[in-house]
């Protein structure tokens, strides 16, 4: 058997023995949401460190758990603490919760980061929806033998974010006021930012943002079949764009400022997906 299908099974069954939730909608909190929980009715939840093998967070402020519980009354699990690739696991492992997340049902995948901005008309605080990415700075989460249980060997990416979720989120953002941004979003690995050439070269590529999360969890779910969308918060702008050097800290409270906003929005679009 595949080594990686046997552990994505593995983990999977222990997560299915601990909670019989079946959810509609997966939702990955990034930076800036690390309490949307107080929006949702809560039925359970499973630390990672309780599920064999499964990958844990190592950075300060990522906490890491399921949540199975109802949002607005739509069946959701939460991932409460994501991983990343710079934190040194196989990229088979960053993506296994969201592989773990559909297989338990969810058919519908919300991704949410934090990210610098590298389109300069941006500015904190700003929400980006993602509707297209590059992915060419990190490995892809389908190298390897295929698996023929989640999908096929060559997988289309023309629209890997839903156009018919991208429709929804525009209309949660106009129906709540929030003024919303649109572009591409690059993930690259990390943990250093990025050089003011390398932002640059970026720019010129055509990103809009850049980060160190979400594509790669874009690829094995639209892999599977899920729907996707996803949702950045600007939290700073890219290396050169200003004079100033880039710092979590920084990060961290520039997504707090916005979270009340970004919280809402997310709310809306799960209950009208």
């Amino acid at each position: 058997m595949n080594q990686v299908y046997d552990k994505l099974m593995k983990c999977a069954e222990i997560v299915k023995a601990k909670s019989n939730f079946e959810p509609e909608t997966a939702l990955v909190l990034g930076s800036g949401l690390g309490e949307y929980a107080k929006n949702m009715d809560v039925k359970s939840e499973i630390p990672y460190s309780e599920i064999d093998g499964f990958p844990v967070s190592t950075v300060a402020g990522h906490d890491g758990r399921f949540l199975f519980g109802y949002v607005n009354g739509v069946p959701t699990v939460l991932m409460k603490g994501r991983v990343h690739f710079y934190e040194g696991y196989d990229m088979t492992d960053v993506v296994l919760p969201t592989r773990i997340m559909g297989l338990l049902g969810a058919k519908k995948l919300i991704l949410t980061n934090a990210a610098g901005g590298v389109n300069t008309s941006f500015k904190p605080g700003d929400l980006m929806m993602i509707t297209d990415h590059i992915s060419t700075f990190v490995k892809s989460p389908l190298i390897g033998k295929n698996i023929d249980e989640l999908g096929v060997r060559f997988p289309d990416m023309s629209h890997v974010y839903d156009p018919e979720l991208c429709d929804k989120i525009r209309a949660a953002a106009d129906k709540l006021g929030t003024k919303i941004r649109e572009g591409v979003y690059v993930q690259c690995t990390g943990p250093n930012y990025e050089t003011p050439a390398e932002i640059k070269m970026l720019r010129n590529l055509g990103a809009d943002a850049v980060g160190m999360s979400t594509v790669c969890e874009a690829m094995a779910a639209a892999h599977m079949g899920m729907k996707v969308c996803a949702v950045s918060c600007i939290t700073n702008m890219a290396a050169g764009i200003l004079d100033k050097p880039l710092d979590h800290k920084e990060v961290q409270e520039a997504a707090d400022l916005v979270k009340d906003k970004f919280e809402k929005l997310i709310t809306e679009v799960i209950s009208t997906i």
